[in-house]
């Protein structure tokens, strides 16, 4: 049977196990929170993006999740800087073009901040003449900071990008920064 994790992955802490940067950094990786062989990450979440990161053993489930081939439907919820209107949303949601093509159609509401949300360390900066929006983003596909990049494009950069689930697998009742066993 395979194993699979689901990680709630805090701000700043690299998708690997190994910090392969330069000499001397100091930066965070999956060691520090995960003590569990052989298993690997199944796609990758920047550092500066939080939540589900899912491992597993398996490597033809890992190959599965992360290749866009497969369309496993990702969620993130999204902190922006401004008030999208509808309009915004309806444009997320048909494609954004982007320097390397259109984005697929996504699934795209404005939504409340989310109830339990943990703090962020650091804090998202935070500036009282402009105001911020939350939006839940549903891709299907993987490109390098996508979600960033078309809230970008729209007019309305990305403040917080916390990623709520990828397929079934969602990081309810699953602190920021612990991870539990789960199956498929």
């Amino acid at each position: 049977m395979s194993k699979i994790i689901l990680f709630n992955k805090p701000f700043n802490v690299l998708s690997q196990f190994t910090d392969k940067g330069t000499e001397g950094s100091a930066r965070k990786t999956l060691s520090e929170f995960i003590d569990v062989p052989n298993v690997y990450a199944a796609g990758r979440l920047d550092k500066d993006s939080e939540g589900l990161l899912v491992l597993t053993d398996d490597g033809g489930l890992q190959q599965e999740i992360s290749n866009p081939k497969h369309k496993w439907p990702k969620t993130y919820v999204v902190q922006v800087e401004g008030n999208p209107t509808q309009a915004d949303v309806d444009q997320l949601a048909k494609g954004v073009k982007l320097k390397d093509g259109v984005t697929r159609p996504a699934e795209v509401e404005l939504i409340d901040e989310p109830a339990g949300l943990w703090d962020r360390d650091p804090p998202v900066r935070f500036r009282k003449s402009v105001p911020d929006s939350w939006l839940a983003i549903t891709i299907t596909e993987g490109r390098n900071r996508q979600v960033r990049r078309m809230t970008a494009a729209i007019g309305f950069p990305t403040l917080r990008l916390i990623r709520y689930s990828v397929g079934n697998f969602t990081i309810d009742d699953i602190p920021n920064g612990e991870w539990r066993e789960t199956t498929f």
